[in-house]
This record gives structure tokens, sequence and C-alpha cells, in this order.
């Protein structure tokens, strides 16, 4: 009989078969700002968080904040996009991709760079919420709309 595991255990997320990323992510951006120097922001994108999908059809939400990173597992079927946009927050809906197995760019631990690694991005222009969202819109309007091409 094998002793139990201590500690906290990862929280699986419904993984691509050909990545072991995620299969789908929904990254939120907020226009709110409780540290004076994130004023200096773009209105709108002082702020990202990421929901990932997992196996069960919930959802691990990371919240990365300057103080400290929060973590969420909402069970149960959910819309996430519906649910941020309820709550002030602007979705947008991803597909992760797998990053190529080194090191990832050194940048300072910001909700973007925590965002970008959940997703594995590695776009070391992309340092605000704003320069993220435009990223993301750029590159999934790319998948999008190869979408019928590669069979998605």
């Amino acid at each position: 009989m094998s002793a139990p595991l201590a500690g906290p255990q990862p929280v699986p997320v419904a993984e691509s078969p050909q990545s072991g990323m995620p299969a789908v992510a929904v990254v939120a951006f907020s226009g709110g700002a409780e540290l004076w120097w994130l004023r200096l922001l773009k209105p709108g994108f002082r702020h990202c968080l990421v929901a990932l999908a997992q196996p069960s059809g919930g959802w691990l939400l990371v919240d990365p904040m300057a103080h400290v990173t929060r973590f969420a597992v909402v069970s149960g079927p959910i819309d996430p996009v519906a649910w941020f946009l309820a709550h002030g927050l602007l979705p947008v809906p991803v597909r992760p991709v797998a990053p190529a197995r080194r090191a990832a760019p050194w940048a300072p631990f910001t909700c973007v760079e925590a965002v970008k690694r959940a997703l594995g991005i590695r776009a070391r222009c992309v340092v605000t919420p704003w320069q993220l969202f435009r990223h993301l819109t750029r590159v999934e309007k790319k998948v999008l709309d190869m979408a019928p091409v590669i069979g998605l």
C-alpha cells in the first residue's frame, strides 16, 4: 500500500493530443488599476488573466497580480467568455500552442508574462496587456481564417 502524496496536486487541463497544451483558453483583459503605475498603461488594458479548459468541462482560472497569483477551479459547464463579459472584462478565446523545448526568454514576472507562459507564447516584444491583446487577436484571426483550410 503506497502512502498518499503530500501537498497540493496539479489540476489537469484539457490537452490537445498533439501538443500537450490546453486545447482552449480564454484570456481576459481589465482596465482596473490598484497600483498607481498601472495607470500609465492603456485604459481598458491594465491587467490580464487566463482561464484554461479542464478535461472535466470546468476551467482553471489563473489571475497573476503584482503581490499574489490566484488560482481557482471552476467546475461544471460554464461559458467563460460570457462570465468575463458579465464582470466587465474583455475576453479573447485562444488556442494555446506548444513552445519549443528551450528556456523561455527572460522577462520580469508580470500578468502578461504569466499568461504568455500559460499559453506557450514566446513573443519578446509583448510586454503590456494591450500588446498581448493585439498579438492574440492577430494570431487567432489567422488561425480562424485558416480553419476551413486546415480542417478545424
